[in-house]
C-alpha cells in the first residue's frame, strides 16, 4: 500500500482526531443515546435499572443533554454561516478557480475535483507535477497571483474557455522559515503578497460575478499558524491571520453591504502537511497534533465544497481546538506555547 494510502482509522494513524471520531459517533451521537434515555425514563425495568445505579442515570442524563446542545449549536452555526438559505450547484456547470493547484494539497484538490468531471482552472507560477496526468477537465494556466494584471489576462481566457468561474480556491501559500531580523523586505513582502493580498485581487476579478448571480463560493486556505504567531515563521503566521481577517470580513460583506447571502464562504486551518512547503522545518508529529498528509486536508476541503455550503474546516481538530482558544489562555501559558513552538520550527 502507497504511503498516503488512507488507512484505519486515518493515514496518520490512531490519533486524538480517530478517537475523537469514535466517540462522537457513539458515545456523544444524541440519536443514540436518546432511545437509551428513552428506555431507561419510560420503562419499567429503565426506571429500575436508574434506581439501582442511580449515578449511571446521572452520567447518562448529563451526557445526552451535552449531545443536545452541541447538537443545537452546530445547527445554529450552519444556519447562520449559510445565511439561512439554501443553494442548489450544478457540478456540470460550475467552474473552479484554484490557485496553488500544481503542487502538494492544491494539487490533490484538483485531482478529487477533476475526477468527478468538475472543470477546474489551476493559477500556479509553477508548472504542475510531472507524476501523474491532469484529469481532462483541469487546465493549468501560469499566473503570479500578485499580479492583478496577469489576473485580468487569465481570468479573459478562462471565460472564454470555461465560462463564469463560480467557485475560487485560495489555496496557494509561501513560507520563508526566517526569524524576522533575517527576513529581507522583500521576502516578507512577497509572503503577503501570496498568502493574504492576492486574495484580495482573485475577489475583485472573480467576486463581481458571483454577486450578480448570487451563486458561488469563496475558499480560504489559511493555517493553524495564523491563530498562533509562530517564531521563525512569524510574517507566514501573520499573513494567514490576515487572511482569516479576510474570510470573516467577506462573509459579513457579502450579506451586508452586497446582498449575496447564497455565496458561500469556507475557511480551512490546517495543520502542518507533508509538502515541499516545510523545507527544512522540523514540525512536529505527535497524537494530539499529527504531521498530515495532503490527502487528508484536500478531501476535507473537497468534500466541504461539494456540499455547496459554507463552513469551517479544522484539520486536525484536536490541536485546531486548542489553537483556536489561544487567546483565551493565561498570557505566561500563550508565551510558553510559543517559546515551545520554536524548537519545533526550527530550520536547520
Amino acid at each position: 500500500m502507497a504511503p498516503n494510502a488512507k488507512k484505519w482509522p486515518s493515514r496518520e494513524g490512531f490519533t486524538a482526531d480517530a478517537l475523537g471520531n469514535f466517540i462522537s459517533r457513539s458515545l456523544l451521537d444524541p440519536w443514540k443515546l436518546l432511545p437509551i434515555f428513552a428506555l431507561v425514563q419510560y420503562t419499567a425495568k429503565g426506571r429500575d435499572i436508574a434506581k439501582a445505579r442511580p449515578n449511571f442515570y446521572k452520567a447518562l442524563k448529563h451526557l445526552t443533554a451535552i449531545c443536545l446542545i452541541s447538537r443545537l449549536g452546530k445547527w445554529l452555526d450552519h444556519r447562520m454561516l449559510n445565511n439561512s438559505v439554501s443553494d442548489v450547484y450544478d457540478w456540470n456547470r460550475e467552474v473552479v478557480i484554484l490557485t496553488g493547484g500544481s503542487n502538494g494539497i492544491g494539487r490533490r484538490i484538483a485531482e478529487l475535483l477533476g475526477a468527478r468531471d468538475i472543470k477546474v482552472a489551476i493559477l500556479d507560477i509553477s508548472l504542475p507535477a510531472t507524476d501523474d496526468v491532469l484529469p481532462n477537465s483541469v487546465r493549468y494556466y501560469q499566473c503570479d497571483i500578485t499580479s492583478t494584471t496577469a489576473i485580468g489576462d487569465v481570468a479573459t481566457r478562462i471565460r472564454a474557455s470555461f465560462g463564469r468561474p463560480s467557485i475560487l480556491i485560495n489555496n496557494a501559500g509561501i513560507c520563508t522559515t526566517k526569524t524576522i531580523l533575517k527576513t529581507t523586505p522583500a521576502q516578507t513582502r512577497h509572503v503577503f503578497e501570496v498568502n493574504t493580498l492576492a486574495h484580495y485581487w482573485l475577489a475583485h476579478e472573480f467576486l463581481p460575478d458571483m454577486i450578480e448571480a448570487n451563486h458561488g463560493m469563496v475558499v480560504t486556505v489559511a493555517s493553524l499558524a495564523g491563530y498562533i504567531a509562530t517564531p521563525n515563521m512569524v510574517d507566514y503566521s501573520a499573513s494567514k491571520a490576515a487572511a482569516l481577517a479576510f474570510h470573516e470580513g467577506l462573509a459579513a460583506e457579502l450579506v451586508t453591504r452586497y446582498h449575496a447571502p447564497r455565496i458561500r464562504t469556507v475557511l480551512v486551518t490546517q495543520g502542518f502537511t507533508r509538502t515541499n512547503f516545510l523545507g527544512d522545518l522540523t514540525p512536529e508529529d505527535t497524537w494530539l497534533n499529527p504531521l498530515l498528509y495532503p490527502e487528508t486536508v484536500a478531501e476535507e476541503l473537497v468534500r466541504q465544497v461539494l456540499k455547496g455550503e459554507s463552513g469551517h474546516i479544522v484539520v486536525p481538530a484536536s490541536a485546531g481546538w486548542i489553537a483556536k482558544r489561544l487567546r483565551g489562555f493565561p498570557g505566561w501559558l500563550q508565551h510558553s506555547m510559543r517559546c515551545t513552538l520554536e524548537k519545533l520550527m526550527r530550520a536547520g
